[in-house]
């Protein structure tokens, strides 16, 4: 096995990554240990063998439903009633840490968190020892697909290096959903209306302020790449009434307007069902700076590249802001790169020594990191060591 602790290391210090994975009737696996090292890690294997399982479960160390966003029934194992389970010994900076997550019937709708052998009353304590960010094959289409996954790829990213953010939309939508309630049950009880939308108001531009920092913070850090980068960078700015807003007055005046227009929006959202102004609504633009076009209007790898780009260059954001450089789940990534930029990529991740969990079907497109990997074998629920490398 290489020396992968120096790839680990960030700024002389070990980087956050999984020393060990064991899971228990978690998708395709009834029960599986893995020791895992710093750096790059591949799972190779034919498809549907349940490689990008083993990134979903590895998502599961960061709050939220994974990379899948599934139902917690349907990641239990086929045929289990007792739920799943993941544990995880992690290693960095705050030292090493043991995370447990899981369900207990696979009915279940929310999933338990320990951490260090005691029960955690939210799953954001997480934040505190791990950040985890991926890219699968199913955001190919983030550019051109609905607003609402670019939101929540943006609100993804702001959670990363802002861990009160994920409490702050949790709020909101549960005083939208509120606020809906009230509309459908055609209410006119201005009390409690008022009480709804003052904290819509407190919340959603909370919100808007934490995507408009992350924008900020995250656009100076592509200034600094080189002109020639193998990743295009990209230019970006947030399309909603809030975030246009907060740049440019004082965030009280920007909720104070928010809460008028909402009170006096009422009848109209009343008649459409549904809260049509906020943050929920927002969208997150992207551009192909090199070539002034919209992200949407770009080759299908163009647009793969800027998305690298921009996941790489919030890792490094994340990593000075935080000290906690991500886990970084890439699933298919090498198949969608030419030989060029595949080593590209790996250059960077080893810049970045970063923990990375890579996936193919084809060990060779991983032939660059022969000698510096940990190479594992997928196959329907075992996994091994590559005897390929």
């Amino acid at each position: 096995m290489p020396d992968q602790e120096q790839a680990g290391r960030q700024h002389g210090e070990i980087a956050p990554h999984v020393s060990k994975l064991t899971l228990t009737d978690f998708r395709n696996y009834q029960a599986l240990s893995l020791e895992l090292m710093p750096g790059p890690v591949v799972f190779t294997g034919a498809n549907g063998a349940g490689k990008t399982n083993l990134l979903e479960a590895i998502s599961f160390l960061t709050p939220g439903r994974g990379l899948r966003r599934a139902p917690y029934g349907d990641v239990a194992r086929a045929g289990t009633v007792s739920g799943f389970a993941l544990h995880a010994e992690l290693n960095g900076p705050a030292g090493e840490c043991s995370i447990g997550t899981g369900t207990v019937g696979d009915g279940e709708t929310v999933r338990r968190v320990r951490i260090n052998g005691a029960p955690s009353k939210s799953a954001d304590r997480l934040l505190e020892w791990v950040r985890v960010t991926w890219i699968t094959p199913s955001m190919d289409a983030l550019f051109t697909g609905p607003a609402a996954d670019r939101r929540r790829f943006l609100d993804r990213l702001v959670l990363a290096v802002d861990p009160a953010h994920g409490q702050r939309a949790l709020d909101y939508e549960k005083a939208m959903r509120g606020r809906n309630r009230l509309l459908a049950e055609n209410s006119r009880n201005g009390s409690w209306f008022e009480a709804i939308e003052t904290q819509m108001a407190e919340t959603g531009t909370a919100i808007a302020a934490a995507r408009g920092e992350l924008a900020r913070l995250l656009a100076g850090m592509v200034a600094r790449l080189p002109e020639n980068t193998p990743f295009p960078k990209a230019d970006f700015a947030l399309s909603g009434a809030l975030e246009e807003a907060i740049g440019h007055r004082p965030a009280v005046d920007v909720e104070e307007d928010f809460r008028r227009r909402l009170a006096e929006g009422r009848e109209r959202d009343r008649a459409a069902g549904r809260t049509l102004e906020g943050p929920h609504r927002s969208d997150l633009l992207v551009r192909h700076s090199p070539k002034d076009m919209p992200a949407e209007l770009c080759s299908t790898g163009e647009q793969k590249a800027l998305l690298v780009g921009l996941i790489l260059s919030h890792a490094r954001l994340c990593g000075e802001i935080s000290g906690l450089v991500p886990i970084l789940l890439l699933d298919e990534i090498a198949a969608h790169l030419d030989a060029d930029r595949r080593a590209a990529l790996f250059a960077i991740l080893d810049d970045l020594g970063c923990q990375v969990f890579m996936t193919g079907t084809e060990t060779s497109l991983f032939s660059a990191l022969r000698g510096r990997a940990q190479f594992l074998h997928v196959d329907h629920g075992r996994v091994s060591a590559n005897v390929d490398t």
